[in-house]
């Protein structure tokens, strides 16, 4: 709580300036005598940009400003404010023109939610936000417009969204071993040890709010201690059946570009981002068992740590190499063997799921990170008949062709409007 209060009241340069022009209007009111602050009051509420028939003021535009930088979104704040309050107008009035209108209790549950998400109650979050110099309204009109076009996007592509059972049935392999669809993610691991955990916590839930793909990258290459932080955090596409079970239903309830919760694992915080989703017309087979071998190398991701396990990697193509490595050691170093997937621990399961048999990962950690893990997957095991998940796979395509008509449709709006910035 104390951390979200710094994060709140802390003073910056934005703050000052819109203190400061706060001021101003009030003395313009007072004063009315004093030509240059009226002046200065009628600036901050004229029209900054015209959207069709409906205004956006430069007051809106510095109060969205400071709002995305107490949540401290990603990016430049005040081209995102523009962005978001440009399409706040157009989702309003596509949603007005049909009858869509937000009731107040459904704005303040969305509020309640919203403010959830940082463990406070729509009270004191609207108080942290006063605190900051922006008002309960600019919150709740926010919150109106995203429940307006929540709305709107159930109410207009609901009955094309409908997955049938022969939608179901092309999606699955020929053989009938497991689904057709697949992910393309980028990810973040970062290490928690508990020294660091309630900082790293925090941040994961900062980052679980982004909904931009470059900015999760921005995050990935700072953050992430995964090999894909060089990739910016990407990821190839990925059999679903491929991630561990408990990940599926997870990923398969994002729309591109959102980013789940934070996932803990073992000393560390993964998050994952869906950049895209897709059937695919050959079957992938769910597994039966998952092969690996964990080498455990004393340091951590120390130097040191990390040095032994690249000199590991360079002598060893193939599990069974790891014996030679072990060799006259404690039989602890060593972990070798094949577990049903559902029996293999979450953070080790995510590490061999992004992996082709021999390669390698030193992502992960033990002994609260003094401990670092070479892994490297010996081969997975098909299972030959198993019934497909097919509640999993209607969620997934149904999410799939909800954004896709979302997005698309925003875009429409976007070209058919008469969008004038001053």
């Amino acid at each position: 709580m104390q951390e979200l209060r710094e994060m709140f009241y802390t003073d910056t340069p934005d703050k000052r300036s819109f203190k400061n022009g706060f001021v101003a209007i009030a003395c313009a009111a007072l004063l009315t005598f004093s030509a240059p602050l009226a002046s200065n009051a009628q600036s901050l509420f004229a029209t900054a940009i015209k959207v069709n028939d409906r205004s956006i003021t430069n007051f809106e535009l510095a109060e969205r400003t400071r709002f995305l930088g107490l949540l401290r979104a990603p990016g430049d704040h005040k081209k995102l404010a523009r962005q978001q309050l440009i399409e706040d107008r157009l989702k309003l009035g596509a949603a007005r023109s049909v009858g869509i209108v937000p009731s107040r209790e459904e704005v303040e549950a969305g509020m309640d939610e919203f403010a959830g998400r940082v463990n406070l109650t729509r009270a004191e979050f609207i108080q942290a936000l006063n605190a900051g110099d922006v008002s309960e309204d600019a919150f709740r009109a926010f919150v109106r417009s995203g429940l307006a076009w929540r709305q709107l996007v159930q109410a207009k592509f609901a009955s094309r969204i409908g997955v049938t059972e022969d939608d179901i049935d092309r999606s699955v392999a020929s053989s009938g071993t497991g689904a057709t669809i697949r992910v393309l993610l980028s990810e973040i691991i970062m290490p928690a040890p508990p020294p660091q955990a309630a900082a790293v916590q925090e941040r994961a839930e900062r980052i679980s709010q982004i909904t931009s793909v470059s900015a999760f990258a921005a995050e990935a290459r700072r953050y992430s201690a995964s090999a894909s932080k060089a990739r910016s955090g990407r990821l190839e596409w990925l059999p679903i059946t491929q991630l561990p079970a408990p990940l599926r239903p997870i990923l398969l309830g994002l729309a591109p570009g959102e980013v789940t919760d934070p996932i803990p694992l073992q000393n560390a915080v993964a998050l994952f981002q869906l950049r895209d989703i897709e059937e695919v017309q050959v079957g992938e087979p769910q597994y039966a068992a998952i092969e690996y071998a964990a080498y455990y190398i004393a340091g951590g991701r120390t130097e040191a740590g990390l040095a032994e396990a690249r000199k590991i990697e360079s002598r060893i193509d193939r599990c069974d190499d790891f014996y030679g490595i072990a060799k006259g050691q404690d039989p602890s170093v060593l972990d070798r063997g094949s577990k049903a997937p559902e029996e293999i621990p979450s953070d080790i399961a995510i590490e061999l799921a992004k992996m082709d048999p021999g390669e390698t990962s030193t992502t992960l950690t033990r002994a609260n990170g003094q401990t670092l893990v070479l892994l490297m997957l010996c081969g997975r095991t098909p299972v030959l008949e198993e019934e497909v998940d097919r509640a999993e796979l209607s969620l997934g395509l149904q999410n799939q062709r909800l954004a896709s008509y979302s997005n698309g449709y925003l875009e429409q709006l976007r070209a058919d409007a008469r969008i004038i910035e001053k």
